[in-house]
């Protein structure tokens, strides 16, 4: 639940951190009884715990469809980071996976863990997706078709330019987006959002992962796993792996702001994308994981740690994002925050300096226009001064009770 430490750094995390636990506690109990729904709820907290606690702001009908798109896709997406698998047997796996959720007998060893798992008794899924509407199965069939032919392509194609990058960008993210933008309209709830902010909504979320799981990616066994554009990374390094070693440090950085800057290009977008959704369940759906991401690319920016190990934000700022993301004005709010947080960041000798500046005037101005930014309380920006000693003894004391109550609750259970 977070480090006594980091809690007693900041003391505000601790009821958001409770809360969060709470809820992933009661996610959990809320697991259907039926084998495969049962199955599919499970796998979908062990092969994304923060997506599983997401996807409860969904109402029942939704809920359902979304987790089967997103077990799907989490399957497609197995099958092409499993680097061990050869392309000519992997490229027809892709472009025919949208048939296999047809099929009851389907399955392919792959993966690792828990995605091994997923993908060896893939049945359970294609079992639950032939319950969805028709709606629900031609949207995702749709999404899936167009996404396995979209990887098969990039299995044999680098990504060299930033139209490369953008282009696979959207067949792994942004075709999510329009995806979950017809689910939306299929439950009836929403419009049809445009394809580009669809699109946007999903290429933000992905650049941000791109960008943060550079070293992850870069030590990929058997092979590494290349997706930031050679257009961006050429400027600095004669190899992208060379990125990582302590001797180009400052291009490194350097590097790192021009993708930060890249991503950046898709906030407005998603604020646009975020402020026309009319369910509030749909809403805090999409906005936790943006806010997320503009909070991550501030975590990243200028920060050298993105080549030495992970970077991301400190669990008791997620627990906050979760409790506190309700309406715009929450999510102008914490786009603005965020926003100065990483403009404070820029160093005007970086070579992209104006850029990246420009380009958060550009957010901030957006949210200041809202006017809605006096309706919120800041929990990004915040007042350092420390607490007293009263007060985190206080709540040290508070802490231990809460997590030994939690604890004995558990072994009841």
């Amino acid at each position: 639940m977070g480090s006594i430490k980091a809690i007693l750094k900041n003391p505000d995390d601790l009821f958001p951190l409770l809360k969060l636990k709470i809820a992933a506690r009661n996610a959990e109990k809320q697991i259907p009884a039926e084998p495969h729904w049962g199955f599919c709820y499970s796998m979908l907290h062990k092969v994304s715990r923060s997506f599983g606690l997401v996807i409860q702001q969904l109402g029942p009908e939704l809920r359902d469809a979304v987790c089967i798109f997103y077990l799907v896709l989490r399957a497609l997406d197995t099958v092409e980071d499993d680097t061990s698998i050869d392309t000519d047997v992997k490229v027809p796996i892709l472009i025919d996976f949208h048939r296999h959720i047809y099929d009851n007998d389907w399955h392919f060893g792959c993966g690792t863990k828990e995605y091994k798992v997923l993908m060896d008794q893939f049945h359970h899924v294609s079992k639950a997706f032939l319950e969805l509407g028709k709606n629900y199965q031609d949207a995702i069939e749709d999404i899936t078709k167009r996404m396995g032919a979209g990887m098969a392509k990039f299995i044999c194609k680098e990504v060299e330019t930033i139209d490369d990058y953008d282009e696979y960008c959207h067949y792994v993210a942004g075709l999510v987006g329009l995806g979950l933008s017809k689910l939306f309209y299929a439950s009836g709830k929403e419009d049809l959002a445009t394809d580009k902010l669809s699109n946007s909504m999903g290429l933000f979320l992905q650049k941000t992962n791109i960008i943060r799981d550079y070293l992850e990616d870069i030590n990929e066994i058997p092979k590494s796993r290349m997706f930031w554009p050679r257009q961006i990374w050429s400027k600095y390094v004669n190899k992208l792996e060379d990125l990582k070693y302590e001797e180009n440090s400052v291009k490194a950085v350097q590097c790192l702001n021009d993708m930060v800057t890249n991503a950046l290009l898709h906030a407005e977008d998603c604020l646009q994308y975020m402020s026309a959704l009319r369910d509030p369940s749909n809403f805090r759906f999409c906005a936790i994981p943006q806010v997320m991401a503009i909070g991550t690319l501030a975590m990243c920016y200028n920060n050298i740690d993105v080549f030495r190990g992970v970077v991301k934000m400190r669990r008791g700022l997620t627990a906050k994002v979760i409790d506190r993301t309700k309406n715009m004005a929450d999510v102008y709010g914490a786009f603005f925050d965020f926003a100065s947080m990483l403009e404070s960041k820029v160093d005007k000798n970086d070579p992209n300096a104006t850029k990246t500046s420009s380009r958060l005037e550009a957010i901030q101005k957006t949210c200041r226009e809202s006017g809605l930014l006096t309706k919120r309380k800041s929990y990004v920006l915040r007042n350092e001064s420390g607490y007293g000693s009263t007060m985190i003894l206080i709540l040290v004391i508070l802490f231990s009770i809460i997590f030994a109550y939690l604890s004995a609750n558990r072994h009841m259970n």
